[in-house]
């Protein structure tokens, strides 16, 4: 019998730990040759439609990478056209949204998700990988700054004008969004944990475009509500975002068990500015298509950083890309076990 690889759980509870353990945001598709395949004939909405399919793209990297987790293959805005929201994922451009929330009556308009009529997909694709997995299953969800940037701007955006101006020209609009949004990352996660998910990652992709005070005033207590609800589930909590390292004390002060960063904090001056939870991170993803011995290089500073914070999960500062060689991520994930393993003996 397969014995369970629950090294990521204890890490993230700040447990003892024999190796630091490794995932990849991103892991699953992008650069695999099997889901470039799939990709010609399915797009992301259908192979996440397809429970069995979606499973197997899911559990890709644990068997090709020996990572010691499984990231669900899904999008953040999955959950979205559950509660009105017309939302189309577009290729080469991400989620296109042709209802954007333009007043406090277009939030009210919005319904309530309902997983098992809105997302079966999702929790069946789960109970699948809960009877084929030997590491546990992160499920995830968008935070809500993140989800409300797509729903006002009506797709991506590299400045979020829109996005900051209704948050602070429309309060009342934006904490109803706050709300509605808040619920639902609540009864999808919540659906998830149910269906087996282990652990969970909230994304706040684009909260970095907001300064500190901001972030503590409109998107601080839906966090906190969201975390508090959340706990109950008892599997560990995971925050992250790109561009943010001015929030990260924010985040810490969250009821969470893991504070993800991207490569522009390193470890160790987390830990200097008050950090004391498990981190998560960071080698910048753009150094994957470097030479081997500058990744290891840059690899083994951060693991070294993460063994001398006391606990730590192995990840990079933002998604697996396209360009990037699986071969590489394999042997990266070898070597973080490998090297932490000396050091934590």
């Amino acid at each position: 019998m397969t014995t369970f690889n629950d090294t990521l759980l204890r890490a993230a509870r700040g447990e003892k730990i024999d190796h630091t353990p490794v995932w990849f945001m991103r892991q699953a598709g992008r650069s695999q040759p099997e889901y470039r395949k799939i990709k010609e004939k399915y797009s992301l909405e259908e192979i996440t439609h397809q429970p069995e399919l979606c499973a197997y793209v899911t559990k890709l990297p644990v068997d090709n990478y020996n990572v010691d987790a499984a990231i669900l293959y899904k999008d953040i805005v999955t959950p979205l056209p559950g509660i009105g929201v017309d939302v189309k994922i577009k290729s080469g451009v991400g989620p296109v949204i042709s209802n954007p929330i333009r007043s406090v009556q277009d939030v009210h308009n919005l319904g309530e998700l309902s997983p098992e009529d809105h997302i079966p997909f999702v929790i069946d694709t789960i109970k699948i990988l809960k009877e084929q997995l030997t590491v546990p299953l992160i499920g995830f969800a968008g935070a809500p700054f993140t989800l409300a940037s797509y729903m006002i701007e009506g797709g991506p955006s590299k400045s979020y004008n829109l996005t900051k101006s209704f948050m602070v020209s429309e309060p009342e609009a934006w904490f109803a969004l706050m709300n509605k949004l808040g619920d639902t990352i609540i009864t999808s996660i919540k659906a998830q944990v149910e269906a087996g998910a282990a652990a969970i990652q909230v994304f706040d992709s684009w909260v970095g475009a907001l300064n500190v005070s901001d972030y503590r005033t409109f998107i601080k207590p839906v966090m906190n509500r969201i975390f508090t609800e959340l706990r109950e589930l008892n599997v560990p909590l995971i925050t992250f975002g790109v561009g943010a390292s001015h929030l990260a004390n924010e985040w810490h002060d969250l009821p969470v068990d893991v504070v993800g960063l991207d490569w522009r904090l390193s470890i160790k001056e987390a830990g200097e500015r008050g950090l004391t939870k498990t981190l998560q991170g960071n080698l910048d993803p753009s150094l994957l298509l470097a030479d081997w011995n500058i990744i290891e290089e840059r690899a083994k500073v951060i693991v070294e950083q993460g063994v001398e914070h006391g606990s730590h999960i192995f990840n990079l500062g933002h998604g697996v890309f396209p360009e990037v060689q699986p071969a590489t991520l394999k042997r990266l994930t070898e070597f973080v076990h490998e090297y932490s393993a000396q050091l934590r003996k």
